[in-house]
Order: C-alpha cells, then sequence, then structure tokens
C-alpha cells in the first residue's frame, strides 16, 4: 500500500500492520489521508484533519501523533509507536502542537486543526510523521483503543538547500518473480522498477514507459500519475512493478521509460530488451539442427567414402610396358 491511501495501525505486542482493520474501518473515518505541506523555517501552518464516527454512539477520539520512517521498499511506512521515541532524522512529531481529546456525536464528523511550527534553526529538507486517532473507552478510565486508529499522514518541505537525487537501481523485466530476457510466454510479464533517494527530500517519481517490437510501438502507460503520487522518502528505496501488456507470442522487445522528479524535473532515462520464444519453437529449432548436423555428418562420410574407394580403384589398375 503506498504513502497516499488509507492507513489504518494494528498494534499486537508492539508489532504494526498498515492493512485494513475492520474494527478501524467500521469505526472511524479520516480524511485527508496525506497532507504535503511547505513551511519556511520560523512559519507556523494548521493542517486540517476531518475525523469521521462511522458508529451509532458517540465516540472520544484521542490524536497521537507518531513519527514515521520507511518501512518495507513496497511503500509501507513503518510507524515509531513509542511515545518518547522520534525518529532518527526527518521527524516532524518534533513540529507539531499537542492535541487534545475531542468527542464525535453518532454518524458525524469533527475537524481538528493540526498545528506545525517549523523552527528558525531548521534545516531544508523533508519530515514526516502521522496523526492516529483512536477511540478512547470512558468506561475503562479513556483507555485508547489502538485495533482500531487510524491515521492521516504529513509529508513537510523546508524550503532551502534542497538535495534532489534519486538513482535507479534495478530496471527488470520479470515473470514470476524473476527477471530475465529470454522467456516461454508473454503471460504475466511485467516490469520491476527500483529507485533510492540519496537526496534529503522526498521525490515523486513519475514518467512514461512504452514497449516496442522493432519501431512500432505495441504499448505505452503511464508511471506513478496517481495524485497523491508515491513517494520515495530520503534515505531509502522504493520499488514498483508495473504490468507490460500487448506482447505477442514471439519476437523480440524493447522496454523503454523516462522517469522525472524534483523541482528541476531531472530526468532518468533507461531501457532493457528481451525476447519471447515459444517453448515448442526451441524444440523444433534443436531438432532442425539435429537434422541439419546428421546430414552434413553423414554427407562427409558418403564423400570421404567416395574418395577412398576411388583411391583404392586407381592402385589397383596394372600398369602398362612398352616395347623398344
Amino acid at each position: 500500500m503506498g504513502l497516499g491511501l488509507v492507513l489504518a495501525v494494528i498494534v499486537l505486542a508492539g508489532a504494526y500492520s498498515n492493512n485494513v482493520n475492520a474494527e478501524a474501518a467500521n469505526t472511524l473515518k479520516v480524511t485527508p489521508v496525506r497532507s504535503d505541506i511547505e513551511i519556511k523555517p520560523g512559519a507556523s501552518q494548521t493542517v486540517k484533519v476531518t475525523v469521521t464516527n462511522l458508529t451509532d454512539k458517540p465516540i472520544v477520539v484521542r490524536p497521537i501523533e507518531n513519527d514515521f520512517v520507511a518501512g518495507d521498499e513496497n511503500g509501507t511506512p513503518a510507524l515509531i509507536l513509542n511515545e518518547d521515541q522520534y525518529a532518527p532524522t526527518h521527524s516532524l512529531k518534533r513540529f507539531l502542537t499537542p492535541l487534545a481529546d475531542v468527542r464525535i456525536p453518532a454518524k458525524n464528523s469533527k475537524t481538528i486543526e493540526v498545528g506545525v511550527t517549523v523552527p528558525s534553526t531548521a534545516q531544508a529538507g523533508g519530515y514526516f510523521g502521522a496523526i492516529r486517532f483512536a477511540p478512547a473507552s470512558a468506561d475503562t478510565g479513556g483507555q485508547v483503543n489502538l485495533s482500531a486508529s487510524v491515521a492521516s499522514l504529513i509529508l513537510l518541505t523546508v524550503p532551502g538547500d534542497l538535495v534532489q537525487q534519486l538513482s535507479l537501481t534495478s530496471f527488470d523485466i520479470q515473470q514470476g518473480g524473476k527477471s530475465g530476457t529470454d522467456f516461454r510466454t508473454p503471460n504475466d510479464l511485467q516490469l520491476a522498477v527500483r529507485l533510492e533517494n540519496k537526496g534529503n527530500i522526498q521525490a515523486g517519481p513519475f514518467g512514461k514507459i512504452s514497449v516496442k517490437q522493432g519501431d512500432k510501438v505495441v504499448y505505452e502507460t503511464d508511471f506513478n500519475n496517481a495524485n497523491p503520487k508515491d513517494m520515495v522518502l530520503p534515505d531509502s528505496a522504493r520499488k514498483w512493478t508495473v504490468p507490460l501488456k500487448n506482447i505477442g507470442d514471439f519476437g523480440h522487445y524493447t522496454v523503454s521509460a523516462t522517469f522525472t522528479y524534483g523541482t528541476k524535473n531531472q530526468t532518468i532515462d533507461v531501457s532493457k530488451s528481451f525476447w519471447v520464444i515459444p517453448q515448442w519453437m526451441i524444440i523444433t529449432a534443436i531438432i532442425a539442427a539435429v537434422v541439419l548436423l546428421v546430414a552434413i555428418v553423414l554427407v562427409v562420410w558418403l564423400i570421404v567414402r567416395r574418395n577412398s574407394s576411388s583411391g583404392r580403384r586407381r592402385k589397383m589398375r596394372p600398369s602398362g610396358h612398352r616395347l623398344r
């Protein structure tokens, strides 16, 4: 699940998952699921988050502020759930104003204003955090039901000396999770892309991918064109898989892509070729090669045998003598 999608947090013995929990889905809803903001050093801004109570009873909701870092390379954020812990770098939690509990009537919504204050000494770059909302039960002394929490992500950019640097570390044609350049069928072919962010600011790459057979374009698709775009966080890498369509049963194909990122529209151009050769064609070619090899050997053997027979006949012919 990408950073731009709904994030539900499930806490089990200190672990977390970003899979949508049934209880959370039936209890609370949050919008927006992600806010991308820019604040200059020394300035403040308010982010508005709306929480909806989907139940038939009023709920007391507790906002919980967490930093997050890149989790796996599929875009799953890893929330730092310890209240006293911050992200080692790019911590947004340090800039957030503490929030109080809020009571939301049944089938109703409340908009919560999240204050973000950037210190004047803050370095340029990206900062990331999440505001989680969990039902707090008044019957149990305000105990928070973390298993039903939902979250809104905030990605902050502090302008200044930004380092925007993405590196393409893999661009592979895959089938069944295995990379290659020679496939028996065109079924389930996909392009696997891995981009690594070596800068200090999050990047949302986008672009165009095309597949050619010779000079003919057989397939073309956009890359990461959703709104909001999936992001690659600093000091992390991100993987995408793109299905390749309209590939025939036989032929030589070339996949080309242009990835664009950053405020200066930096680009990465890359291409890779692959073959689709069906199994029956390979078997036929092998049989034909064997038959040809046998025919060549037979012809050579016949020629050698014929030459050998001719040589023996010449040796057996009697020599003539002239009388004087």
